[in-house]
């Protein structure tokens, strides 16, 4: 195919577009391109819709480039001005799309959109419906509602929406990412994720429509497994279809089940093509990508901030942990002298807490790999875009710088009952004892990947402590965006809790960017060749 007719792109319960992302910066956009992003969060809609006004500037109309970086270097600007590039604006509305897919008005509208679909070219069909009917999380919350039935549970059942759009429209390939309590997740007695596979493989026969089209091969993407229609649920181990995204140069350990399904037509082509290159060594890890950013201070909740104030009320934390621990039956003198140490060269009171446009003063923001530095930095902006600290309340204060130095010390985070063993360190939480909850508060550890960046991180941050005693905060939208690999001028819109959504729920764009260059080859592989450029950490980036 050539270069100049790319491959149309429809993703489905977008998000803010992290798939979306990694499939149209590919090849810098010329194998990929989104006809259609949907997405019902108002506030998600936003970033994807303003993302797409990005891409048309940068495809259609890079002199109006401006009218972005203005938007994303003015403080206070709530709305691009359209100067230059209105036409762009109205490309960007049409492309990404607030539908809520299973409603009667979400489908027509989808399918007005998809109108121009015949068939006859290759396109490609990505998404992930939303998973909170399959996280354990989500299943451990819906157990304590006396009232709930899994049956009942529409969301347990959107992935059909997905699945009409295949049996309509014919995808030559389409890309479904779900998190992995899907493998163990069942409605009623059924287990949900071989009947997934199933519907996925011959969706005539799922939706009892006449059989009218190819079916489809479901493909790993990290192993050889492939699974065909007719195949019992035990021909495949479901675990193969986890991919682990540290190892593919992401500074996360996301583990997440991504389908790779191929029609026919293109499945005997795509054997022996369809699985990702795993990095050549381990990297880069958290502090290679967020330990240059800007250091920050979190802020005191319910009160005016005041960065004296804060800093006397971590000092205090600081002492007292200092002396409980020393009068305390547990000899610890490397933690002890750690804490005093941190107290005597404490530096955070001088620190600024960020902003949702936090101006730019120094040349920071670097990571050490020139690959990644290409990906992430652009001096077009004059700012750090969502780099702004939350508020926490002095109790969980202590318990952050406490946990942090604790985490130099000993190479891991502290965990439970046992090792906030001091004064004032216990949550007020009546079952903290029990080891249910031994994880709650929990440091983000360098020398390698973070945990899983997960939606959670828009109620609290106990769970996501910075490394950095002197910071003594959790993280912040920037710093979860960038381990989870968006550009620093990709710009969350929303309030703050819903930028975390956001970025918690996406797919890391890198990882998609290696996708995507799967699905180039399965679909190109009768007519040409691809090459490829590797670099040091695995990640792909086309020449």
């Amino acid at each position: 195919m050539s270069s100049h007719q790319p491959i149309k792109i429809v993703d489905l319960f977008a998000g803010p577009g992290g798939l979306g992302e990694g499939f149209s910066s590919y090849n810098d956009g010329r194998s990929f391109e989104i006809m259609v992003s949907a997405e019902m969060d108002a506030a998600a809609h936003s970033t994807l819709r303003l993302r797409a006004f990005y891409r048309a500037l940068k495809k259609h109309n890079p002199a109006a480039l401006e009218d972005y970086y203005e938007f994303c270097n003015t403080d206070g600007m709530v709305a691009p001005h359209l100067r230059r590039g209105r036409r762009e604006w109205i490309l960007a509305e049409h492309e990404a799309q607030r539908i809520e897919l299973g409603t009667a008005d979400g489908n027509r509208r989808l399918d007005e959109l998809l109108v121009g679909l015949d068939g006859e070219k290759p396109w490609v069909l990505i998404g992930g419906p939303p998973c909170q009917a399959y996280s354990l999380v989500g299943r451990a919350r819906n157990r304590g509602k006396s009232d709930y039935r899994a049956e009942d549970d529409h969301r347990h059942f959107l992935y059909r929406e997905y699945l009409r759009i295949i049996q309509k429209k014919r995808p030559a390939v389409f890309v479904m990412e779900n998190v992995k309590g899907i493998l163990s997740s069942k409605v009623g007695d059924e287990a949900i994720f071989p009947r997934i596979l199933q519907d996925l493989a011959d969706p005539d026969k799922a939706l009892g429509e006449r059989s009218s089209g190819p079916k489809y091969r479901i493909c790993s993407l990290v192993t050889d497994d492939i699974y065909e229609t007719g195949a019992g649920p035990e021909s495949i181990d479901p675990g193969n279809f986890i991919i682990r995204a540290e190892n593919y140069g992401i500074p996360q350990a996301r583990h997440r089940v991504i389908l790779l399904g191929v029609s026919e037509e293109f499945a005997d082509d795509a054997l022996g093509r369809h699985r990702l290159h795993p990095a050549s060594e381990p990297g880069p890890f958290i502090e290679d990508v967020i330990g240059n950013l800007p250091r920050l201070r979190s802020t005191l909740t319910r009160v005016k901030d005041d960065p004296h104030a804060w800093a006397r009320v971590v000092l205090g934390h600081l002492d007292e942990l200092h002396r409980e621990l020393r009068a305390s039956s547990r000899t610890d003198p490397a933690l002890a002298s750690s804490l005093e140490i941190v107290r005597n060269s404490f530096t955070g009171g001088h620190l600024s807490s960020g902003r949702l446009r936090m101006r730019k003063m120094y040349d920071l923001g670097k990571t050490g790999n020139q690959d990644l530095d290409r990906w992430y930095l652009d001096n077009r902006l004059d700012v750090w875009l969502n780099h702004e600290a939350r508020g926490h309340m002095s109790s969980d204060l202590r318990r952050y710088v406490y946990a942090s130095v604790f985490a130099k010390v000993k190479g891991y985070s502290p965990k439970g009952h046992q090792e906030f063993d001091l004064p004032g360190l216990a949550p007020d939480h009546k079952n903290w004892e029990s080891g249910k909850f031994s994880d709650r508060f929990r440091v983000q550890m360098e020398g390698g990947p973070s945990t899983t960046i997960t939606s959670h991180i828009s109620k609290d941050g106990h769970y996501f402590i910075h490394y950095d005693p002197n910071q003594c905060r959790s993280l912040t939208v920037r710093e979860a965006a960038r381990l989870q690999t968006f550009p620093d001028n990709y710009f969350f819109l929303g309030n703050r809790t819903q930028q975390f959504h956001q970025v918690g729920n996406a797919v890391p764009p890198l990882l998609a960017r290696q996708i995507a260059e799967v699905v180039d080859r399965v679909i190109n592989s009768k007519s040409r060749g691809r090459a490829q450029v590797v670099s040091r950490q695995g990640l792909l980036f086309p020449s």
